[in-house]
């Protein structure tokens, strides 16, 4: 399925006294990926939530590995898992400057009418840029 990366540089206020990365960050990490991911897709979140249909994240684990620790430069690789219906589901590899893997990821998020506050399918404009 379709990957995409990007590189984040760890700021100190994401870490705790020892100058490991805060467990409570990687979300905000995942979620970073995951939206460059769309953008490069040419699909704005922003667009779709204006449109009446958000993302939320239903389920959310991650795998430590290693520690990150302030000022390293990760890579957040995101894949997408499957082709989506009413829910979209990623894996995630966080890597470090030596592509050696300290955190593997998974989230799923359902597509759901502002409207109705409903799941429903993905717009169509989401599946044409998969090229489903």
């Amino acid at each position: 399925m379709k990957s995409d990366k990007i590189e984040i540089r760890i700021r100190y206020a994401e870490t705790d006294q020892m100058g490991v990365v805060h467990h409570g960050n990687y979300a905000l990490y995942l979620e970073m990926a995951r939206i460059e991911w769309l953008r490069k897709l040419g699909i704005s979140y922003k667009k779709m939530e204006e449109e009446g249909v958000a993302l939320p994240v239903t389920s959310l684990s991650v795998k430590y590995k290693k520690t990150i620790h302030y000022d390293d430069v990760i890579t957040v690789k995101t894949t997408l898992k499957k082709r989506p219906t009413a829910s979209i589901e990623f894996d995630y590899e966080i890597l470090n400057d030596s592509s050696e893997v300290l955190s593997t990821a998974n989230t799923v998020l359902v597509f759901v009418d502002l409207k109705t506050n409903r799941p429903t399918r993905p717009p169509k404009y989401i599946l044409d840029a998969l090229e489903i």
